[in-house]
């Protein structure tokens, strides 16, 4: 990957196949037992950045952002029954983002954001794909902690793991 950007998106897309793989080796009851955590339980962790990941692919293929949320806030309360599900419907979400990706040229072009929560501002497409990254990595964390409340080792997912995931090139 010769684009920074595009390495992070695929970051993001590895860092939640690799949680989810880890979450299919556990009893499949692992999704729905509850924690006292940011979110009642993993499924509704993974629920969560699922809707945020899609509002924003949403804003950046030009929805306003209100519209967008609004067309997300049902996503962040499904919770699924099974990894299979969420797996699904990650890789479908990563394969919109590669396509959306592919149809770029400017990254830094700035959008106008209008977010009900926080005002209007103008903001670069690359921040919110770095956003993007973040944030999933932020619950990636909160999932791992809830693994370790409920008795089970997580998986690494940070951003130096991902790097070893490609095959070494001479230099």
């Amino acid at each position: 990957m010769n684009n920074h950007l595009e390495s992070m998106l695929g970051y993001h897309s590895w860092a939640n196949r690799t949680i989810l793989e880890r979450i299919s080796e556990l009893p499949e009851s692992i999704l729905a037992e509850e924690v006292n955590s940011s979110y009642p339980t993993i499924a509704h962790a993974l629920s969560h950045i699922h809707a945020v990941d899609q509002m924003w692919l949403l804003v950046l293929q030009e929805s306003a952002m209100p519209e967008a949320m609004q067309n997300c806030m049902p996503l962040n309360s499904r919770v699924l029954d099974s990894v299979d599900e969420y797996a699904d419907l990650f890789a479908g979400l990563s394969g919109e983002y590669e396509e959306w990706f592919r149809s770029q040229h400017d990254l830094e072009q700035p959008l106008l954001l209008d977010n009900p929560y926080a005002g209007v501002r103008e903001i670069r497409r690359s921040d919110i794909l770095m956003h993007v990254v973040n944030h999933g990595t932020y619950h990636r964390g909160n999932i791992s902690t809830m693994l370790r409340q409920l008795g089970h080792a997580s998986v690494m997912t940070d951003y130096a793991m991902f790097w070893y995931q490609e095959p070494v090139t001479a230099v």
